[in-house]
């Protein structure tokens, strides 16, 4: 089950880089996870000062 970003994401872009399937983007303003890359590592939730990704 892939992470979503939830709208508590203050945009840090630590998740983006700390995923390491590089699942995750900034897309007109907003990061965003790629469901088809996402392997539900849980790594951009363990590196978020936010708890913004969760599993979907």
């Amino acid at each position: 089950m892939a992470y979503v970003i939830t709208d508590k994401c203050i945009k840090c872009g630590g998740c983006i880089g700390a995923c390491p399937v590089n699942a995750i983007e900034m897309k007109d303003g907003k990061v965003v996870i790629d469901p088809k890359k996402c392997i539900s590592c849980g790594t951009c939730l363990a590196v978020c000062p936010v708890e913004a990704p969760k599993a979907n």
